[in-house]
């Protein structure tokens, strides 16, 4: 939790002794907008996608961390699902503030997500965020070594490079912060933990396996993702592939 600290301490909000809510700022964007000059690539809609049956007792009990991944790709029904199931947008509120498939302290909701794409049917390699209130990914970076760049920010972790596709949670510190000042830090480490733990959950129904990552180094990550590292930063990452 330090380094997440210590980045916080750096940020506009440090100064605050009152949330900026109290203190009238306007609350920030429920998410990051979506260029305008990007093709966006609309997802399945959830509510169309079927998934084979398994209660949540056999999914717990399942459950173990996978590095190993078949070549099998995943369809776009299965990452539109896991997207979903991690970061979906259930309803937006008149407060505003969305409503999704994960809890957050006070709905802040402060993740962006971004997936290294390896084997996905229909996206070609490359790293690609997720839109949650549209529920579509557009293309981010498609440099041809991308896949290095990242697997090499996470020490090298084979199942990055080998991954059918690698999420990381971005977390947008003012997002969070903007109600729960010095608090938002902590906040933002407990939600990463509800989103990952989603993850692997709905991957197990879907015959995939999940390797939750915290070992990465922060500056190359989070350069590679074009974040600052201070107001956004990556906060977790997980390696996604089928059995």
């Amino acid at each position: 939790m330090g380094l997440v600290i210590d980045l916080f301490e750096k940020s506009k909000y440090a100064y605050l002794t009152a949330p900026a809510q109290q203190s009238g700022v306007p609350q920030p964007a429920l998410e990051q907008p979506v260029p305008e000059n990007v093709s966006v690539i609309p997802l399945p809609v959830p509510s169309s996608i079927s998934t084979p049956s398994m209660d949540v007792r056999t999914a717990m009990e399942n459950r173990i961390t996978r590095r190993k991944y078949s070549q099998q790709e995943l369809t776009l029904n299965e990452l539109s699902y896991l997207l979903w199931i991690t970061q979906g947008v259930k309803s937006v509120t008149d407060r505003p503030a969305t409503l999704r498939t994960v809890p957050s302290a006070g709905s802040r909701h402060a993740f962006e997500t971004y997936l290294l794409i390896n084997r996905v049917e229909s996206l070609d390699p490359g790293v690609y965020r997720y839109s949650a209130l549209k529920h579509c990914v557009y293309p981010f970076n498609m440099e041809v070594n991308i896949n290095e760049t990242l697997t090499t920010a996470c020490k090298s972790q084979s199942h990055v490079r080998t991954s059918a596709a690698t999420f990381f949670w971005v977390a947008v510190m003012e997002r969070m912060a903007w109600r729960y000042s010095e608090r938002a830090a902590r906040y933002v480490l407990l939600d990463a933990g509800h989103v990952c733990q989603n993850l692997y959950l709905a991957a197990e129904s879907i015959g995939c396996g999940v390797c939750g990552i915290a070992a990465y180094d922060d500056d190359l990550t989070n350069a590679a993702l074009g974040l600052d590292g201070v107001n956004e930063l990556v906060v977790y990452a997980a390696t996604v592939g089928k059995r």
